[in-house]
């Protein structure tokens, strides 16, 4: 953590939003549909369920294919921001966002490329470990896209956060060249700035489930700008800053929960550790 705004009303109407949180509609009589995160009207993310006892859960969807950069600040942000208040910057990426209340953070990440399924997955992982496997599928829960993994540390003994980042589209989309031009600035000490849009899901087995047991504080930070700059900073070994717009009321959490984040989020990063079960007598 490098620095933390207090929170502040951003957005426009949400039918003006290029970027909204919406719940699925079901037809009369069913149940609750899914919650996704919508881009320029099309369903991009299917997220954890409403429940909070199902996985946490970000999963792109075939019509998530666009990003959100915006050419009016790419020179403020090829370097780092000295403030998550920064007016010109956040007024921009708040007009691409649905209406309510943001926290503004500038996080200092050293982003993890993970491919689900191989090493370091968090879904065919720790997910696992306390939900088990999908009862229909026999198999873990899969987010069809390639994510970044940047910090983890301990909530309390019966909680822990796990940190992604979530590109839009998957980094084989990005421009070759490009990358290579932000290994290259960040090679001569250059730490950019990337743009984000967050929320926090809380979320805690039903009993009965394995036996490590805890919740799970996914704090999920969905990439505006900066696809090329994660993916540098991931083969190069560098850190790269992260503007996080964390919206406050569209996370399964509350608002005590979200005023947790800056003092976790100053944490040492720590790996949770589970204790071996009692033996029996």
């Amino acid at each position: 953590m490098i620095k933390s705004g207090e929170p502040r009303r951003l957005g426009v109407p949400a039918t003006d939003a290029r970027l909204r949180f919406e719940a699925e509609r079901q037809e009369t009589g069913g149940g609750p549909g899914r919650r996704l995160l919508v881009v320029d009207g099309e369903p991009a993310f299917e997220l954890s369920f409403w429940c909070g006892t199902c996985p946490f859960l970000f999963r792109r969807l075939q019509t998530a294919t666009q990003t959100l950069s915006l050419e009016s600040v790419q020179e403020r942000l090829t370097g780092a921001l000295a403030d998550p208040d920064d007016g010109d910057v956040i007024d921009a990426f708040g007009a691409l966002l649905p209406e309510g209340q943001y926290v503004p953070a500038l996080l200092r990440v050293e982003p993890r490329l993970i491919v689900p399924g191989r090493e370091g997955d968090y879904f065919s992982g720790e997910q696992v470990a306390t939900w088990g496997l999908d009862q229909f599928w026999g198999l873990p829960e899969y987010p069809h896209t390639p994510y970044y993994r940047t910090f983890e540390t301990a909530v309390d003994t019966s909680a822990h956060l796990y940190e992604f980042v979530v590109p839009m589209v998957p980094p084989t989309w990005n421009t070759r060249d490009r990358v290579e031009q932000y290994v290259e600035l960040m090679g001569r000490g250059t730490v950019p700035t990337a743009v984000a849009v967050s929320t926090l899901d809380v979320c805690e087995p039903a009993s009965g489930m394995p036996a490590d047991h805890y919740r799970h504080w996914g704090l999920t930070h969905f990439l505006l700008d900066g696809h090329h700059k994660l993916e540098a900073a991931a083969t190069a070994g560098r850190p790269v800053q992260l503007l996080s717009l964390l919206a406050l009321s569209e996370g399964l959490s509350d608002s005590a929960d979200c005023a947790r984040l800056p003092a976790l989020r100053a944490q040492l990063r720590s790996a949770r550790t589970t204790s071996p079960p009692p033996a029996s007598r």
